[in-house]
């Protein structure tokens, strides 16, 4: 099972580049992530300030330049893992370093596999699908 982990955005991803020490943490546990062979992808966000969003409302796009102002909205960076339950993510989360002197949030979603998609999709589009993501860039076979 693949999952994404959201580290959420704090008033201190905002404004303020990572403190070193978290930035040593942090490289410690990717460490073991990695040696554990959970990660797939992993990286931090720029502050939104240098972002923007697009907004849709039917055939119109609006274009929105950070920064947002609901921090606790934003996302601050991300891991993709494979492992085999939910519960795994968890402990692994746990087990990270805790990032800030504020209060702090990790979001835990399951990706979905193209096997999920078996009721609304044929088996050959479903082959399809899943020989077209193989081709992406630096992309690692479903387990």
């Amino acid at each position: 099972m693949r999952f994404m982990v959201i580290l959420k955005g704090t008033s201190q991803t905002e404004v303020a580049p990572p403190d070193p020490q978290l930035m040593a943490e942090m490289g410690k546990f990717n460490e073991e992530l990695i040696k554990a062979g959970l990660v797939l992808a992993m990286d931090g966000l720029q502050p939104s300030s240098k972002g923007a969003r697009v907004k849709f409302s039917g055939k119109n796009r609006t274009v929105i330049d950070g920064p947002f102002t609901e921090a606790k909205e934003l996302i601050a960076g991300f891991w993709i893992w494979q492992v085999k339950s939910l519960e795994e993510a968890i402990e692994w989360v746990k087990r990270a370093p805790h990032p800030h002197a504020c209060d702090f949030e990790v979001e835990i979603r399951q990706v979905f596999e193209m096997e999920d998609f078996a009721p609304i999709l044929s088996e050959e589009q479903i082959e399809h699908k899943v020989a077209k993501r193989a081709e992406l860039p630096n992309q690692t076979a479903n387990k």
